[in-house]
């Protein structure tokens, strides 16, 4: 099966931030997309994008409105669009008591209690899944960065597969689940990963090798269409690009940049690194899934595989080592500024480690979730200082 790829001007760049709706009383999740979409006819309905996309959308569960960039060059084009499409978003719901925040999973609402969107493609996904969908109340950040040519896309997919860890351990943002510390820095990477075509992207040798194996997923009716292979890195042949889907939800504007600034610096080496004849590092298939575990269980703390002989290292050094290497790449995208927001998640604390801090002094669940929004609205990180615990 031939799958045309459409070829991308350059390193463009496309985002989808999953936006939590929280009831400003309450703080738990709104099931309410449906009412604020329908107070956003101009932005919601299809064909706004240039991409012919919607800038705001449904997501599986009514508690998600996904907002998304038109087809952008820089990350601070990219920026200004979220922002724009924010600042309507939250507008159309402070009349309904919602207010806007973003993690993994929220802290404390139960995922029974969620209200599919009422959208076809949804309800058979929930029949053909059963709980592993049902579960799926959780958000995350995609990043699609643009590829001239269908020949690179794999190589680079199969290169970007050894970052997995260092996209997830920097945006870890789900600790909590249904009111339970889970001990993990990301529960949503385990829920979201139990789907049967989720985790990390199948290491192939070619473009014609992904056909082969679109095609034979097709036969075999494990899935129906190619767009339902969830990895965490995927080509997108429609549009161009390759998305990479690790992030968690990404409580701030500047660690939404800070990950563009990585896919599109990364992204932009590799395919000149192909340009000048060299061949991309394929990492061993089991060292992608072994980091990828303990980055969702430890974060930045975890300690990394570097070889496929089993040696390791700290994830916080390959990180800092990571931001040195492409900070040349980055000045020359125009995203030097947004790469160094990496720097200060380390210095600062990850999501995950934000969250945690304010349970460690006295928070609670809610705080937490009053912590998020404040992040969101005021696009900076929230110090445990500044936390005025509540009761419950």
């Amino acid at each position: 099966m031939a799958i045309d790829f459409n070829p991308s001007r350059g390193a463009t760049l496309g985002i989808e931030w999953e936006i939590q709706l929280i009831d400003a009383d309450t703080r738990h999740l709104r099931q309410d997309a449906r009412e604020v979409l329908a107070d956003l006819p101009s932005l919601s309905e299809s064909g706004v994008g240039s991409a012919g996309l919607a800038k705001v959308r449904h997501e599986l569960m009514e508690s998600t409105v996904e907002i998304v960039t038109d087809v952008c060059h820089t990350v601070a084009e990219a920026k200004r669009d979220l922002a724009g499409t924010l600042a309507a978003l939250r507008a159309a719901g402070e009349p309904r008591g919602i207010a806007l925040a973003c993690t993994g999973t929220h802290p404390f609402s139960d995922w029974r209690d969620a209200v599919t969107a009422p959208i076809q493609r949804y309800a058979d996904l929930i029949e053909q899944m059963q709980w592993l969908a049902r579960r799926i109340q959780t958000f995350g950040v995609h990043v699609h960065v643009g590829v001239t040519d269908a020949a690179k896309a794999i190589p680079i997919v199969n290169a970007l597969s050894a970052y997995l860890p260092h996209f997830l351990a920097l945006t870890a943002s789900s600790p909590f689940w249904s009111g339970a510390d889970t001990g993990l820095a990301s529960s949503r990477a385990v829920v979201f990963g139990q789907l049967p075509t989720a985790g990390p992207p199948h290491l192939l040798d070619d473009w014609p090798a992904f056909e082969e194996y679109m095609d034979t997923l097709l036969r075999a009716g494990t899935i129906r269409s190619i767009k339902e292979v969830w990895w965490d890195i995927r080509p997108h042949p429609d549009f161009g690009t390759i998305e990479i889907r690790m992030f968690d939800g990404i409580p701030t504007m500047r660690e939404v940049g800070m990950a563009a600034a990585l896919c599109q610096s990364l992204v932009t080496l590799f395919e000149q690194q192909i340009d000048r004849g060299y061949t991309l590092p394929r990492p061993a298939a089991w060292v992608v899934r072994d980091n990828k575990w303990r980055a969702t269980r430890y974060g930045l703390d975890a300690v990394v595989i570097t070889d496929d002989t089993g040696n390791t290292a700290p994830l916080r050094d390959g990180l800092y080592e990571l931001v040195r290497e492409l900070e040349p790449v980055a000045d020359r995208l125009g995203c030097s500024e947004e790469l160094k927001v990496a720097g200060e998640v380390l210095d600062r604390g990850a999501p995950y480690e934000r969250q945690r801090a304010i349970r460690a002094e006295g928070g609670t669940l809610e705080d937490v979730v009053d912590a998020a929004v404040t992040e969101l609205a005021e696009d900076r990180f929230v110090d445990v200082g500044e936390v005025a615990h509540g009761g419950g």
